[in-house]
């Protein structure tokens, strides 16, 4: 039987895109279909009906993520999709990405996500994420998805 997994997320700058195209192809050569969706700008929100991943990078407002800069901006469409039909009760874990420069605001978002929508945070890469981040976080979606079933 064919395994499929499916991937919600966002990506702005280009990066997280780039990370699920290489994910996709790293699965597909296990013999895995790969369902995601970019909600950038995807205003037509839908019950999402199968169990499914999501990959947030951090954009937030400045700062130092403690006192100030813990704010999201740009990327809040994807929390009006996991609200939307309750979407996030289907959502088995989260990865964030971000830029390790920016400290303890790397990764934020998703850890703020997995803290609202009590979900699992379960890693994160940073920028476009290396092969070893693509080969550990397919093994970790294999593993976690098949739990989901």
């Amino acid at each position: 039987m064919t395994k499929n997994v499916y991937i919600l997320y966002i990506s702005l700058s280009g990066n997280t895109h780039n990370f699920v195209q290489r994910l996709t192809n790293h699965l597909k050569e296990q013999g895995i279909i790969v369902h995601s969706l970019n909600v950038k700008d995807n205003f037509n929100f839908r019950k999402l009906e199968h169990p499914f991943i999501t990959i947030l990078p951090a954009f937030l407002d400045g700062g130092n993520g403690r006192q100030n800069g813990c704010h999201e901006i740009l990327s809040p469409i994807l929390s009006h999709w996991l609200g939307y039909a309750d979407n996030y009760h289907r959502c088995y874990g989260i990865i964030g990405s971000g830029n390790r420069n920016f400290n303890r605001q790397f990764a934020l978002t998703a850890k703020q996500y997995a803290r609202r929508f009590k979900f699992p945070y379960l890693t994160d890469f940073e920028l476009r994420g290396s092969e070893q981040d693509v080969q550990r976080i397919a093994n970790l979606i294999v593993e976690k998805s098949t739990e989901a079933e």
